[in-house]
C-alpha cells in the first residue's frame, strides 16, 4: 500500500527525521511512536504531500506518490479538525465529501450515528466540544473512499469510549483491505490489528 525509502526532512537546515525506510501493506497498521519533537506529525504531513521531503521516495500502491495519486489514496486526520465553524455537522460532511469524495455505501447521517453524533446533525461546528469535533472529523474519515488512512494522534480529546471507536474504525477499515499509519506517544494501546512498529527519535 505504501513504501518509503531514504525519507529525510529538515527544517531551517536542522534535521527533523531520517533517513527512514518503512512499508505498510493492505490489511495492516503501522504504529509510529516517539516523543514530542521526534517528527511524527511532520512525517505524516510529508506522506500526505503537505510538506516536501528533502530526500527519499514514497510509493503508493507500487507507483510514485504524485499529487493526484495522493489525493485518491490518502485520507489525513491531523491535529486540527479541518471544519467550517459556521456550517452544521451535516453541512461540513457534505462539503468535505464534495471535495474528497465518499464511499458509495456511506451517507452523512449514518456516519454521524457511527461516531456517536446522532442528534447533532444540525449543530454548528463551533458549538461542538473538542471531543465532538474530533468525532465529526472521524465521521469524515469513515466516509472517505481512500484506502490509506494517516491518523495523527487520533485518540487525542477522546474519552475511553472514543478510543474504542477509533479502534473499531481502524479494524473495519483494515478488514476491507485498507491500511493505516497511526502516530502515538504510546499512552494508549495500539488498535488490535496486525501492526508494524516505527519508533522515531529526535534527530541528533
Amino acid at each position: 500500500m505504501l513504501y518509503a525509502r531514504g525519507l529525510r526532512f529538515a527544517r531551517n537546515d536542522e534535521p527533523v527525521f531520517g533517513p527512514l525506510e518503512f512499508a505498510v501493506e493492505a490489511g495492516e497498521a503501522l504504529l509510529v511512536q516517539g516523543d514530542n519533537g521526534a517528527g511524527k506529525t511532520t512525517l505524516l504531513r510529508v506522506l500526505a504531500g503537505l510538506l516536501r521531503a528533502d530526500h527519499g521516495e514514497v510509493a503508493l500502491q507500487g507507483q510514485p506518490a504524485d499529487p493526484a495519486r495522493r489525493a485518491r489514496a490518502i485520507a489525513y486526520l491531523g491535529h486540527l479538525p479541518g471544519l467550517k465553524a459556521d456550517l452544521s455537522a451535516l453541512e461540513n460532511l457534505d462539503f468535505l465529501c464534495g471535495l474528497h469524495g465518499r464511499r458509495p455505501s456511506q451517507d452523512a447521517a449514518g456516519a454521524l450515528a457511527t461516531v456517536g453524533l446522532a442528534g447533532y446533525e444540525d449543530a454548528l461546528a463551533r458549538q461542538l466540544s473538542a471531543g465532538q469535533k474530533k468525532r465529526l472529523s472521524l465521521a469524515r474519515l469513515w466516509m472517505s473512499p481512500a484506502p490509506l488512512w494517516l491518523l495523527d494522534e487520533p485518540y487525542a480529546n477522546l474519552d475511553l469510549e472514543g478510543i474504542e471507536l477509533v479502534n473499531r474504525m481502524v479494524q473495519a477499515h483494515l478488514r476491507e483491505g485498507g491500511a493505516a499509519l497511526v502516530t502515538t506517544h504510546g499512552a494508549y494501546a495500539a488498535p488490535p490489528v496486525r501492526t508494524r512498529l516505527l519508533v522515531m527519535e529526535k534527530a541528533a
